[in-house]
């Protein structure tokens, strides 16, 4: 999810032919309630959520620098929990 607006996330899926959905969050309230939102100009915090289809959430993988990081977090808490 991003703040930039649905079209600007448009023309990044086309640009890039992800194949998934992206999500806008443009006036930042579901930043808020993650924790993720900034105040001020700048953009929220960088952090990847693993979400179950329950709604649980599996992982909170947060870091500013190291982007690896979010990926490798992320495909590792859904291995686990494909292995329950």
């Amino acid at each position: 999810m991003s703040s930039d607006r649905s079209d600007r996330q448009r023309q990044f899926d086309e640009a890039n032919e992800l194949g998934f959905p992206l999500l806008s969050d443009p006036d930042r309230k579901v930043a808020a309630r993650f924790g993720v939102k900034r105040f001020g100009p700048l953009p929220s915090k960088r952090a990847t959520f693993v979400i179950d289809q329950d709604r649980t959430v599996l992982a909170v993988i947060a870091s500013e620098t190291n982007m690896t990081t979010h990926a490798d977090k992320a495909l590792k808490a859904l291995k686990a929990r494909r292995g329950r």
